[in-house]
């Protein structure tokens, strides 16, 4: 009889068969279009980082070329922004205002629009559509004098108010666009069964359509916001020392004796905060905005 023979052991440590070239190929793509994308980010990261950095700098340090990066760090632009001659609280109480404002005159306005174009389309909507984007594309500076010579004769000059309605119909097309794009995706059974039940056109977009669109309208909230808090031409012209916003406020470290460099960079970064908060807040909601409100 005999002795069956031995089986030899597996080895613990046979190396793992090699993955096929096409994985490999794509796993390289992927680890070449992660370094893109975080070169990318540096890219557009990096003048808002030297600010943030200019503005920790003395204005004998912030004004050397080229600038030194071993150069001490100070909070004295800092303190000269909020310490200085001028206060900058008004500027920011009034972008504040301006922009909060504008945005919920927009909403008003630009949610009724869209679920006429979209959910209660009317006749020929895409002329109206067309109509909506064909005012952005006037440049701004070409209706700078109309605009002024209409306020200089309604005395409505250094006025905040009219920075208000201003804001609200420059950024009115582009919040339709983007809301006409999320209502577009509203089931119309919802709408029906809310009209069955006896709800109005109001009712309907209250209670019914804006909760199912809560997303679309606070990143159309947010864009608007934004736009409004950064436009300075018109604030520029239009106003003085009442109605003054921030971006205004921040020209006013370019003068005669020169560029206060680490003031104006403290002053970029005081100002950009809200903002910058704002939309650290809801990425995702503002770029899930502007994709929709681009695509469709």
């Amino acid at each position: 009889m005999t002795t069956p023979t031995a089986r030899t052991p597996r080895s613990l440590f046979t190396a793992p068969a090699p993955a096929p070239p096409a994985v490999r190929r794509s796993r390289r793509r992927a680890a070449a279009l992660g370094l893109l994308a975080w070169l990318t980010g540096v890219v557009f990261a990096f003048p808002a980082l030297w600010m943030v950095l200019t503005s920790l700098r003395s204005e004998t340090d912030a004004a050397t070329s080229p600038p030194s990066l071993g150069a001490p760090l100070t909070l004295d632009g800092y303190r000269a922004f909020f310490g200085g001659g001028a206060a900058p609280w008004p500027p920011l109480i009034n972008s504040a205002g301006a922009s909060l404002f504008a945005t919920l005159l927009v909403l008003a306005l630009a949610l009724p629009a869209a679920y006429a174009l979209s959910v209660r389309p009317v006749r020929r909507w895409t002329d109206v559509m067309f109509f909506f984007l064909s005012t952005k594309m006037l440049p701004v500076v070409a209706g700078l004098l109309p605009v002024y010579l209409f306020a200089k004769d309604t005395g409505m000059l250094d006025n905040i108010w009219l920075l208000v309605l201003l804001y609200t119909s420059m950024n009115l097309p582009i919040a339709v666009w983007m809301l006409r794009s999320f209502l577009a995706d509203v089931p119309v059974a919802v709408i029906e069964a809310a009209r069955i039940d006896g709800a109005g056109t109001p009712t309907v977009l209250v209670r019914v359509v804006a909760p199912i669109i809560g997303p679309g309208i606070a990143a159309t909230a947010l864009i608007c916001f934004i736009f409004s808090w950064n436009e300075l031409l018109f604030a520029r012209v239009l106003t003085s020392v009442t109605a003054q916003t921030a971006p205004v406020f921040l020209t006013g470290f370019v003068t005669s004796q020169g560029l206060f460099l680490a003031q104006l960079c403290a002053a970029s970064v005081v100002v950009s905060l809200p903002v910058l908060a704002a939309g650290f807040a809801a990425q995702d909601r503002l770029v899930q905005g502007l994709s929709l409100g681009a695509v469709k």
